[in-house]
């Protein structure tokens, strides 16, 4: 990473159901100097004049809101991704409140990364693929009985403990990683789909289709537990790469090879 790289912090929302939602949870960010907003398939055609209305004015948040059909293509860019929401869905990854988030966001930003908070919609929240994106879990320490949040309060929350976090954190401490960077979330799918993509392709499923979905996800969550670097994830493609060239007889791949 470059020293003259710039960090953000992004606010995603994953198929808002109500323009309202997407108003209040514009407004609630730029009261905190929150001002790039991406939205996945909102239910709700977008523009959409109940966000404006109930957005107060926070048309610099709306009007440069970015839309996405999917929640890889919105987080491709991230470095680093928090999934808000009060299930962990059986996943082994790190669990922050938004105070230990917000500080560690604010410390990756100012090491010019740039950085998710993910929000789920207002009937299901996130959805295990969408979970399985991101570095840490974000779980607000609500009421166990009554947990549910309106979106826009669970944006308000975070937004406010980033800003409390202030601008006096010190920058997270850089190693020196020569000319590469920290791979974002667009490198990482790129490996994962390459690695699955091979796996099927070897059979390695064939007897075990039923736990499939499960182990996809094990390995991506196991992949993102360490900061990969983009060097790194380049790295494990060629490793990939060279390992399929040496197709075990009797792989699918294999066999197609050997037909006349």
């Amino acid at each position: 990473m470059t020293t003259n790289e710039v960090g953000v912090l992004v606010v995603v929302l994953v198929e808002p159901q109500m323009g309202e939602n997407i108003g209040a949870a514009a407004r609630a960010m730029l009261n905190f100097g929150i001002t790039e907003l991406r939205l996945v398939k909102p239910h709700q055609p977008w523009p959409n004049k109940r966000a404006k209305a109930l957005g107060s004015g926070a048309d610099q948040v709306l009007d440069g809101a970015q839309v996405f059909d999917s929640t890889a293509a919105a987080v491709a860019d991230l470095t680093r991704l928090y999934a808000t929401t009060a299930r962990h869905r059986e996943m082994l990854k790190p669990v922050a409140t938004p105070r230990q988030a917000a500080i560690e966001a604010r410390r990756f930003v100012a090491a010019g990364e740039r950085v998710g908070l993910m929000f789920g919609g207002e009937r299901v929240g996130l959805e295990r693929d969408d979970v399985v994106l991101a570095h840490t879990i974000v779980t607000i320490p609500t009421n166990p009985r009554f947990y549910s949040l309106n979106l826009a309060q669970a944006v308000l929350l975070l937004a406010y403990e980033y800003a409390m976090a202030g601008e006096a954190e010190p920058a997270r401490e850089r190693f020196d990683t020569g000319r590469t960077r920290p791979a974002n979330r667009g490198e990482l799918i790129g490996l994962f789909e390459h690695l699955e993509t091979e796996l099927d392709e070897a059979g390695f499923f064939d007897n075990i289709k039923e736990k499939r979905a499960a182990i996809l996800h094990n390995i991506r969550n196991s992949l993102q537990r360490g900061a990969l670097l983009e060097q790194d994830v380049r790295t494990l493609r060629g490793v990939i790469k060279a390992i399929a060239g040496k197709r075990i007889p009797g792989s699918r791949r294999a066999k197609a090879a050997a037909k006349p």
